[in-house]
């Protein structure tokens, strides 16, 4: 075991002396001999030197011919392809990740000839699959088998994003599915060789087996496991069917295996001399889970074990981007964004070479603001996204014409109105299918034009939309942004006794009423919700949390009357059908945090039911606004309930 000062001491020394180019001609026999090389690219590259990092790749292998060097390559290049959003980019990386792929089979083990392959199914020792057929790889042809399936996975996922249609996700679908397996084989084959070793007295862990290759291990298995465990419910039932099944406890437990990460400690057990290469990605995915995907659900989530990788990789990468934005996002889930502006802030200061890179900061400082309620500041942020960013134009363009619009600056009547017209015209599709927030977007300009240019409340609901409200200050909440509710509600009950008198007029005005109504009373019950009870992963200052407690019956009492009322004026609802369905939601949630699991379980089943919440939905077409991304925090939270964890 490392000692304490081992473990406690990133060595930022990994850039002193980069391993020598090779002067021998290459030999497959001793692929594992440039396991130094692409480690040192990996260090660059994590350390914002991505440039450098793909200059090293080139000169240590022009001809791409090396089993880590192409197959390394090729995931910088799938990274800079996603991170872009760009055709060229996503065919450069497609192009580069084949090649690597093409390589990584060149290296593999053959399999038998079919008539052994089907002697195989009766003796054991012919088998052409499974753990006894892994045991008889070489090394190298087993580390070729775990760069096969990482390999094919990118080009999977590369796949579904460029092609954008439902044959190409079939097959790529299918690309994901052998992959999977590989890494099953593999993991079975780590866990044999383990115990053998165990039971011959060697330690828990097969010495002969390298650390790179079980940090390949850990992070397949791992992320199958926590893919599978994060599917919907429905597309879950269909993938069990094949025999996959997701455990989310199991897949964290591997991936924090590749950096000896547990509870117990603050520190890792493996230092930077014992890990493997795939070490700091597995540390990312486990970055990832736990301060990106915790927004949409809750079982194994754990912020203080995304803080102690943070701590560790910060020392040791001090100007690496990712792990900048990493203490951004840390510090937003913990409802403090003004400290997250400033790492992200560091971020954009970090590196100019991937320039698609600072839009990751300008996308989660335009929510930052916004949970901040500094509209204009966000209001640059989603500027800069829509003249630049590609991954969601729509998305950007809106978020800047919502800004305009809550400023309520007449001199930009005219820019909203064009920015809103050209919202539906910027969406996409991702396999074949329409992007959520985006057909949320359009509809939202859709009823823009229709109320003569007026929606109430728009960059409120658009932050809601983003975990926003949930990571807004106390202060920001009370002082901010439940005034403009109020005073919203106040403007609507001017019309309380004729509602056909409101916006348009006539039976137009009636319709909008009660749609402006209830989205107003939908924040007023969400900001009361947090004032009451905070995100339990928020962090208040003690006069905060003393004026919380004081507050706390009042303010359930009215988020309480707020979902109540929604759910009353669900029949006249004409178009944002989503609000009853987010109130149930939310109102569970409030539930839950008072301790009636009964009722709550109730609110939340209701949600997955995929009845019409709304009572008269005859105006409803096809889905209500967000559907699959309600039903996936549904079931996340009866989860959670379940297992009487907080929500």
């Amino acid at each position: 075991m490392p000692t304490q000062d081992q473990e406690t001491k990133p060595s930022g020394e990994w850039h002193a002396s980069p391993p020598p180019f090779p002067k021998d001609p290459y030999s497959p026999s001793r692929a594992l001999e440039d396991i130094d090389g692409i480690t040192y690219a990996l260090h660059l590259f994590l350390g914002s030197h991505m440039v450098e990092s793909e200059a090293y790749c080139r000169e240590y292998d022009p001809k791409m011919e090396r089993l880590y060097t192409a197959t390394g390559f090729g995931l910088i290049q799938c990274v800079k392809g996603l991170m872009s959003f760009e055709d060229e980019d996503l065919v450069d990386a497609i192009a580069q990740v084949r090649h690597g792929n093409t390589i990584a089979s060149q290296h593999r083990k053959r399999a038998g000839s079919l008539p052994t392959r089907l002697a195989g199914l009766v003796i054991g020792a012919l088998n052409t699959s499974g753990v006894g057929f892994i045991k008889s790889m070489t090394p190298v042809e087993r580390h070729a088998e775990l760069v096969y399936a990482e390999s094919l996975f990118e080009k999977a996922l590369l796949g579904i994003v460029y092609s954008g249609d439902w044959l190409a996700f079939i097959k790529e679908a299918l690309n994901m599915r052998t992959t999977i397996n590989i890494y099953r084989q593999l993991g079975k084959y780590l866990e044999t060789a383990d115990a053998e070793a165990q039971a011959k007295g060697l330690g828990s862990e097969d010495p002969s087996i390298d650390a790179h290759f079980r940090s390949g291990v850990y992070l397949g298995v791992g992320m199958s496991n926590l893919i599978l465990s994060l599917m919907p419910s429905k597309l879950l039932t269909i993938v069990e069917l094949f025999g996959y099944k997701g455990d989310r406890h199991l897949g964290l437990a591997y991936l924090q295996k590749a950096g000896g990460w547990s509870g117990a400690s603050d520190v890792p057990a493996i230092n930077i001399e014992q890990e493997g290469v795939r070490r700091p990605i597995c540390d990312m995915a486990l970055l990832i889970f736990h301060l990106v995907l915790s927004s949409f659900t809750f079982e194994g989530v754990d912020i203080r074990m995304g803080q102690k990788i943070l701590d560790y990789h910060i020392q040791r990468y001090p100007n690496g981007v990712f792990f900048l934005f990493g203490q951004g996002r840390l510090h937003l889930c913990r409802s403090q964004p003004k400290a997250a502006l400033e790492y992200y802030r560091k971020a954009l200061e970090a590196q100019n070479q991937y320039r698609n890179l600072h839009h990751i900061s300008f996308w989660e400082m335009a929510i930052a603001r916004l949970a901040l309620w500094e509209v204009s500041e966000s209001l640059d942020c989603w500027r800069t996204l829509a003249a630049e960013a590609t991954w969601s134009k729509a998305t950007y363009t809106y978020g800047a014409a919502v800004c305009l619009l809550q400023l309520a600056d007449e001199k930009h009547t005219a820019e909203i109105a064009a920015l809103m017209g050209k919202v539906p015209e910027l969406r996409q599709r991702i396999a074949g299918k329409s992007i959520p927030i985006e057909k949320f977007v359009a509809r939202k300009a859709r009823k823009f034009a229709q109320q003569s240019g007026r929606l109430v409340l728009p960059a409120l609901e658009y932050v809601y939309l983003f975990f926003g409200i949930s990571r807004a200050p106390r202060g920001v909440l009370v002082e901010k942004m439940l005034p403009l509710v109020a005073a919203q509600l106040e403007a609507l009950d001017v019309h309380a006794a004729e509602p056909a008198k409101y916006g348009s007029g006539e039976k137009k005005g009636e319709e909008e009423y009660w749609d402006d109504r209830a989205l107003t009373l939908f924040l007023k019950g969400v900001c009361s919700r947090y004032i009451a009870y905070p995100d339990p992963d928020a962090v208040l200052d003690p006069a905060d949390e003393l004026a919380m407690k004081e507050g706390r019956a009042d303010a359930a009492k009215d988020s309480q009357e707020a979902f109540l009322a929604i759910f009353d004026l669900g029949p006249k609802i004409v178009y944002d059908h989503y609000l009853v369905y987010c109130a149930h939601f939310e109102y569970a949630r409030l539930l839950a945090c008072q301790g009636d699991k009964a009722n709550a379980r109730l609110h939340l089943e209701l949600v997955l039911s995929g009845k019409p919440l709304e009572v008269n939905a005859a105006g409803r077409k096809g889905k209500y606004s967000m559907e699959n991304a309600i039903h996936i925090r549904s079931h996340a939270a009866l989860e959670a309930l379940e297992r009487n964890h907080r929500l």
